[in-house]
């Protein structure tokens, strides 16, 4: 068995120890390259097969991790080690956005620590159609999914969303699911978190944290492709709005509503 590549998770956490240690890399011997070591060993993202082998993210691999993140960082001036487009995509992501990246490492620190990630099924829909899943990692994808569909959540915001009197449709392309399927949509939204859940830190959700919307615009908030990531609802309303098919599916779904 070959030893997998590695995951945008895994390049989360390795990109934040260069990070942290001033974009240099570490040594076999270091002791944060020890425990790195240990901690990707435990991830539920490969098989336990993998996870057996005794190269599998080893000391000396993860050591290596780190130097193709030095080497191939833009402000070194020696020769670059060779190393995939995963690696060169979260090089570039610690580079634009260093503080949003290093709070994801954190945040799955955070959640391998507490144990809440080894207890969350993979889903079809925390990766996209090419099996990319988002920059900052596949498990925050899974957490927040998983996050999002907790019933009480979403009853308690369609509540809120009723007791102002305002329509239970999409925030993003107006799609109402009563209007359009009647009594079987009646009361049907989504929910989703307006900011990451890395992002916003480890707190208790707020209702103006969530926003409502349709399957559809919900998938593509979460929608991710190599290099890109999640993007808010704002974002995506605004991507809509421009003149392309995208306008069409807009148009639609509003004089549905």
């Amino acid at each position: 068995m070959r030893i997998p590549p590695w995951t945008e998770d895994e390049l989360v956490l390795a990109g934040a120890l260069v990070v942290k240690n001033g974009w240099r890399e570490l040594r076999t011997g270091d002791p944060e390259v020890q425990e790195l070591s240990d901690l990707l060993r435990s991830l539920p993202l490969h098989t336990p097969e993998a996870r057996s082998l005794p190269s599998f993210r080893s000391p000396d691999s993860v050591s290596r991790k780190t130097t193709d993140f030095m080497t191939n960082h833009p402000s070194y001036a020696g020769k670059a080690t060779r190393c995939g487009k995963p690696t060169l995509l979260m090089i570039q992501a610690f580079t634009e956005r260093e503080t949003d990246m290093c709070l994801a490492a954190e945040a799955l620190r955070d959640a391998v620590g507490s144990g809440e990630l080894y207890h969350i099924r993979p889903r079809d829909d925390e990766v996209d159609e090419t099996g990319t899943s988002a920059i900052e990692g596949r498990l925050l994808v899974r957490r927040a999914l998983a996050r999002e569909r907790d019933p009480k959540l979403r009853a308690r915001k369609i509540a809120h969303v009723r007791r102002q009197g305002l329509p239970l449709r999409c925030e993003v392309c107006a799609f109402d699911f009563g209007r359009a399927y009647g009594d079987l949509g009646d009361g049907y939204i989504e929910v989703h978190h307006i900011t990451p859940l890395h992002a916003s830190g480890v707190r208790e959700t707020k209702l103006d944290d969530l926003a409502c919307l349709c399957a559809n615009c919900h998938r593509m908030c979460h929608r991710v492709r190599p290099g890109e990531s999640w993007r808010t609802p704002h974002a995506l309303r605004e991507l809509i709005q421009k003149p392309t098919r995208g306008a069409v599916h807009y148009a639609a779904s509003a004089s549905a509503s």
